[in-house]
């Protein structure tokens, strides 16, 4: 029998539309069902790379920690994020809490307001232990990106959905400076990483939420309009660093893929199969060759509501559609919720590591 790739060298032969030893692993959940993770396998409540590693999950990540001031001040009854001015509050429900936003402190704002905006300097990120952390991280695929990009969520935090969708169908300047200001501190903080990173970044991760569960969320002009020559100077970093894209799509969005491949994007995420032309059937037939897969196990279906066995069959019914001819990894498609049973979780990865063996 062959030597066991590494965690690395397994999710690059998959991205590269190969087939690896397994199908690499990927995971991503809420803080209670991390915790519930934690304790099950004796790890303290911080080990977050004991939980990797117990799951055997073949990516990590590198960042830049931000070392600047702090840029907006605290609100009574309400957590403000520093660098950017997004409000949120906690709202509990049954299937745990969250952070919820709010405010929207500039929905009204003029293109005048937004220019003058507080947001992080690319020069107040420490870029000293990047290298370090690809090192000793070197086993793993590592996404060397500092930010998803997220137009329509990140502004919508700011101006809310509904004027953030308004401004891409109206071209309101306002909300089109909030998304250039965003993106052009991303992309300059992702350049330093990847520079300070020498060559120990594997791959950049991306995401914009196009779909909701029966359609786009913004016309496919649209899209071409505002969001792909926006995101275009990500994708011709990752080239210039020869680095494979990975983008992160919410809801139905399939329906963009092929505009993904002229951009230079090699693989596509989340993938709900519940959403319109996202069924890995689907994906496959139509895409499979041209992009790689992460994802394609819903977070809103077996693995929150279904037993143990529903979840081993949901798995392995995905591997078997997603496997042949390599260009798959397993990951949920969205953080696992707090209202999963922890058995589930456990019944997914292992249902993945004996069902999703090439040899």
């Amino acid at each position: 029998m062959p030597s066991p790739l590494s965690p690395k060298d397994r999710v690059l032969t998959a991205f590269a539309h190969q087939e690896p030893d397994r199908v690499p692993l990927n995971y991503a959940g809420n803080p209670g069902i991390n915790a519930r993770l934690m304790a099950h396998f004796g790890l303290a409540e911080s080990d977050w790379e004991g939980l990797l590693t117990a799951l055997d999950v073949d990516f990590r990540g590198v960042g830049a920690p931000y070392t600047g001031p702090r840029l907006h001040e605290e609100v009574l009854d309400r957590r403000v994020d520093p660098l950017w001015g997004i409000h949120t509050r906690y709202i509990e429900h049954p299937s745990g809490g969250y952070w919820d936003f709010c405010d929207f402190p500039l929905r009204e704002a003029t293109e005048e307001e937004v220019a003058t905006w507080p947001l992080p300097s690319p020069d107040d990120y420490d870029y000293s232990g990047v290298a370090e952390a690809c090192k000793r991280q070197e086993r793993f695929a590592i996404n060397g990106s500092a930010g998803y990009g997220d137009i329509i969520n990140g502004n919508g935090m700011l101006r809310g959905m509904e004027q953030t969708l308004i401004d891409l169908i109206t071209d309101e300047p306002a909300g089109l400076l909030l998304a250039d200001r965003r993106m052009a501190i991303q992309i300059e903080v992702t350049a330093r990483i990847l520079e300070a990173a020498q060559g120990g970044v594997d791959f950049l991760w991306l995401g914009e939420d196009l779909g909701t569960q029966i359609g786009p969320l913004i016309s496919l002009e649209t899209f071409r309009k505002h969001l792909r020559p926006r995101y275009q100077p990500y994708c011709d970093l990752a080239r210039s660093h020869n680095l494979p894209v990975m983008m992160h799509t919410c809801g139905s969005s399939s329906w963009a893929y092929e505009d993904f491949i002229e951009m230079g994007i090699h693989v596509v995420d989340t993938l709900q199969p519940e959403a319109k032309d996202m069924s890995p059937a689907h994906l496959k037939q139509t895409f499979g060759g041209r992009l790689a897969f992460h994802g394609c196990i819903s977070t809103a279906g077996p693995l929150a509501y279904g037993t143990v066995d529903d979840v081993t069959l949901t798995v392995r019914e995905t591997l078997g559609t997603m496997m042949p001819g390599g260009g798959y990894c397993l990951a949920p498609t969205h953080q696992i919720q707090d209202n999963t049973p922890t058995e589930n979780v456990l019944a997914m990865y292992a249902a993945a590591r004996r069902y999703g063996r090439y040899a």
